[in-house]
């Protein structure tokens, strides 16, 4: 074997979702690459880019549960936020040049008052430094090219943004955000910063919550890399985690085996646009679907197999 050579690694199917605390500095898909190097799995992805800035909660997605990765991609999200209020920066977070400043005089009460006024739907142009994109290129390629281009205003709804912390001395507001996803928060803190009269950008940012998932049990890489195989194995969470905020719905097991083979089933259930599916078993997750007419149609189903391979694994199903 060449000295250049390096010994192939034997890839292994695994099906769960690894709740990951990704650090600052590391792109999601970085990120991803390492976790599925460490489970040495054949398929996996993420839940929707977090930015390199950002720290915090990113699901990482092995085997069947890429299947329902979309799920958590279009759930809201949750997020902590430090805005460093009277200076507004180039690209509005911490790593821009600071391009105007202005004195901060504000009070708790106009705090809050500028909090609320953004709560609800509302509309967001997305930033030059944003992965979306125009005419096939990121908007963060034209901006670092210095070239700004006119960006469609995009409704986002905002549930709820909660003060945590002022601090006088350094002007750091911490608020705690819960929204739909597609929502900026860089944009957000510099038009609260607006509000307020004394402008503002992003100065750190963790994600706290995707959905029904939460930081709660995530663990960090480094923790990760520090682990032997079946202590990692064990961290994993079933893929119906992906959709633990759904309306659930077992069928017996005649009809679990008709639906998993695709075909429509009539169910005694209201209408709904997405259900989580179950066999008669516990814990026998079968894939996704709604209701529509009283007819159960599939969108997103686990193979036989798959479904197989969870069960013997009772101690990672719900």
């Amino acid at each position: 074997m060449s000295l250049l050579q390096r010994p192939r690694v034997p890839r292994r199917a695994l099906h769960g979702v690894l709740l990951l605390d990704k650090p600052v500095g590391l792109s999601s898909n970085d990120a991803l690459q390492k976790a599925k190097r460490l489970y040495r799995a054949e398929k996996a992805g993420h839940t929707g880019t977090l930015d390199p800035l950002a720290s915090g909660l990113l699901p990482i997605c092995f085997g069947a549960a890429t299947k329902f990765s979309q799920a958590s991609l279009d759930a809201d999200k949750a997020y902590t936020a430090v805005l460093r209020l009277g200076q507004r920066t180039t690209g509005g977070d911490r790593e821009g040049d600071v391009i105007e400043e202005r004195p901060v005089e504000v009070t708790p009460a106009q705090i809050d008052a500028a909090c609320a006024a953004f709560v609800g739907a509302i509309d967001q142009v997305p930033p030059m430094h944003s992965a979306l994109k125009k005419d096939g290129r990121a908007l963060y390629e034209y901006a670092r090219a210095g070239i700004e281009v006119e960006r469609e205003a995009r409704r986002v709804t905002i549930h709820a943004i909660d003060m945590l912390g002022w601090d006088d001395a350094s002007l750091e507001l911490t608020i705690g955000v819960r929204c739909s996803k597609g929502t900026y928060i860089r944009t957000l803190a510099e038009d609260i910063g607006e509000r307020l009269g004394c402008g503002a950008h992003l100065a750190a940012l963790r994600r706290t919550g995707t959905g029904a998932l939460t930081l709660a049990g995530a663990i960090t890489l480094d923790a990760l890399a520090g682990l032997d195989e079946p202590a990692r194995d064990a961290l994993l969470h079933p893929p119906d985690c992906l959709l633990g905020d759904w309306p659930l719905l077992r069928l017996a097991e005649a009809e679990a085996a008709r639906f998993l083979s695709g075909l429509r089933r009539r169910v005694d259930e209201p209408d709904r646009a997405a259900v989580r599916v179950y066999g008669p078993e516990l814990a026998a997750f079968l894939g996704s679907a709604h209701i529509t007419a009283g007819e159960l149609i599939a969108d997103r189903l686990l193979s036989p197999i798959e479904v197989q391979a969870l069960l013997t694994n009772p101690e990672r199903t719900t």
